[in-house]
């Protein structure tokens, strides 16, 4: 990720500061489970519960995007529990997807081409290291 890039993503989800997490997760819950069916088998747990771990998540990924080192690690140890879950590459493909779709529905007219390549290269850093965990 170049710098501009990490500039550009803290910039962007300064907008979702003041969503609600319970409103960010339905919309991103309920788009993946439309698109994706089989994968709501994989949540156990409430997925209320989830909705809060996905905002928290995004929080904590985009506030060390410039210190990456700190939250690989984090990263690293979520990839292993994914696994343990069942998910596999293709989950990373179809949340990735989804997640672009939620930021973009969130931001409008302000989504640019410009947010959406540093969005890929932040999900695909991430996802590509909690696909390589052990």
């Amino acid at each position: 990720m170049t710098p501009d890039q990490i500039r550009i993503v803290k910039l962007s989800w300064s907008s979702y500061r003041n969503v609600d997490p319970a409103l960010l997760g339905e919309v991103f819950y309920s788009k993946l489970f439309l698109e994706y069916p089989s994968m709501q088998s994989l949540f156990k747990a409430p997925i209320e519960q989830q909705y809060k771990k996905l905002v928290e998540m995004l929080n904590i990924m985009v506030a060390r995007l410039d210190r990456q080192a700190e939250v690989l690690n984090l990263i690293e140890q979520l990839g292993t529990r994914h696994q343990q879950y069942g998910v596999k590459p293709e989950h990373y493909f179809a949340m990735g997807k989804v997640l672009l779709w939620t930021l973009k529905s969130g931001l409008g007219d302000r989504w640019t081409n410009e947010i959406e390549m540093a969005w890929m290269a932040v999900y695909e850093l991430y996802a590509t290291c909690m696909m390589l965990a052990k």
